[in-house]
């Protein structure tokens, strides 16, 4: 990475743009009446996904930016998936009729912390309350240190298609240093377990700019992790934001990588995962060639979620559970983040929803491009302005950043046609960003564009 581009955009605060407008622009302008009578309005021919959020963990790690609680007792999780199952009555009551879902996704904290038949039900449930298509989907979040024989059979009983395993870094002075001890042992038992069971599609998850983390520790953890030839890698930087979540005070600050360590381990180990047959799937996604996401970047329709990049080309995406975030046709609703607040709507008959936003116009077309751009690194501003009705002068010539995006080698402008340049790929949310009306009104603290 070229020093000058370092000083000047490695060290920017920005958003991984997994949606736009970005969580901190969402108010209590939009509540609970609000997302009632946007599920209303839903026409009955809407496809969907659904996101299921468990917020319980069994032990704390240190660098986790998810909203999740530690318990080692079973009964809150037991009451938190009852006030679950009946939100899901609440949400699907006040549709016109029940939604095609393409895409289920259980996500947390740990989710597969609950009972096996509490999932099974969970599963049961869904099916009866939304036409949940043969073919879709149906991923899940596993922390292979706590999954058991039992629950990996009811995976594969409940039609679970794809698993994500946090895996992080084998290293294991990185490991003490974030509090997650976890053995290549234990995850070698788990991928082989769930793929037994019937769940083909295996993710890992892996993160750079961990402390005590160097080149050569990244490198080994990509080495161990294509032992067992995983389908798909997320591969994501750690985000040190320890005034927003407070348990990260626990990593020593002076152990963490800077900026250029960040950037070397990062392409150390795309590097590794490239020469081993996996494909780059926008900044930080790698899928062997046959996969399903590979064609979808071929074809121009990678899309990006609060999931990360997706093949899921669903209209809208339901949020269930406390702090779950989905997105309508009309806008964004995020429902109460603290369980018991939570619960307590529920319980009483009422949405949770905390706070969320309407989209304008203008969202619309910015999050197009923004999407665009993070998913193909490219982007026709003139055919996406055409899409929403607006000239793209309006937009190319009222952003003087792109100028010196262009000046500094980050992108090329052909006309219309914005493409960011091969050897400055890291840099993708810095391109994006060009394009948030809303960048650093929210005094939110984002992660390092590098």
């Amino acid at each position: 990475m070229r020093d000058d581009l370092r000083e000047r955009y490695g060290e920017e605060r920005l958003p991984r743009y997994t949606s736009y407008p970005t969580a901190p622009q969402f108010s209590d302008a939009v509540g609970h009446q609000s997302y009632a009578d946007w599920l209303s309005a839903l026409p009955a021919e809407t496809s969907a996904s659904l996101y299921l959020h468990v917020p319980f963990c069994r032990s704390m790690c240190w660098y986790c930016g998810c909203h999740t609680t530690i318990t080692q007792r079973d009964q809150p999780i037991v009451d938190y998936i009852a006030v679950l199952r009946r939100e899901i009555g609440l949400v699907a009551d006040r549709l016109s009729a029940p939604l095609p879902v393409r895409h289920v996704h259980f996500g947390g904290g740990t989710p597969t912390i609950m009972e096996p038949a509490e999932l099974l039900d969970l599963v049961e449930l869904m099916r009866h309350r939304f036409v949940i298509d043969g073919t879709a989907e149906i991923a899940i979040e596993i922390d292979p240190r706590t999954l058991t024989r039992t629950m990996t059979g009811a995976l594969g009983a409940a039609g679970v298609t794809r698993a994500s395993l946090g895996v992080q870094s084998f290293d294991p002075v990185v490991q003490r240093a974030i509090n997650r001890i976890q053995t290549f042992e234990q995850t070698a038992r788990a991928t082989e377990g769930l793929r037994q069971a019937g769940v083909r599609g295996i993710n890992f998850d892996l993160i750079y700019g961990l402390p005590h983390q160097t080149v050569e520790s990244c490198v080994e953890s990509v080495r161990r992790s294509i032992e067992l030839r995983p389908e798909r890698f997320s591969v994501f930087g750690y985000a040190h934001v320890p005034s927003f979540k407070k348990h990260q005070r626990k990593i020593d600050e002076a152990a963490l990588p800077d900026g250029a360590a960040r950037y070397a381990q990062a392409e150390a180990i795309a590097e590794a995962l490239t020469a081993a047959g996996y494909r780059r799937i926008g900044l930080d996604h790698y899928a062997l060639p046959d996969d399903t996401m590979v064609q979808a970047q071929d074809d121009g329709v990678l899309h990006r979620n609060f999931q990360g990049y997706t093949t899921d080309p669903s209209d809208v995406l339901i949020g269930f559970g406390s702090s779950a975030i989905g997105r309508l046709t009309q806008g964004y609703s995020q429902n109460e983040v603290v369980i018991g607040r939570y619960a307590e709507r529920i319980l009483q008959g009422e949405l949770a929803t905390a706070k969320g936003y309407a989209l304008t116009p203008d969202d619309r077309l910015r999050a197009d491009l923004i999407e665009r751009v993070m998913c193909d690194f490219k982007v026709d501003v003139q055919e996406v302005c055409a899409r929403h009705g607006t000239a793209p002068e309006s937009i190319l010539q009222a952003i003087p950043r792109l100028r010196m995006l262009e000046q500094d080698g980050i992108i090329r402008l052909d006309g219309n046609v914005l493409s960011v340049n091969d050897d400055t790929r890291f840099l993708v949310r810095s391109v994006a960003s060009v394009f948030d009306a809303y960048l650093g009104m929210s005094g939110r603290t984002h992660s390092r564009a590098v």
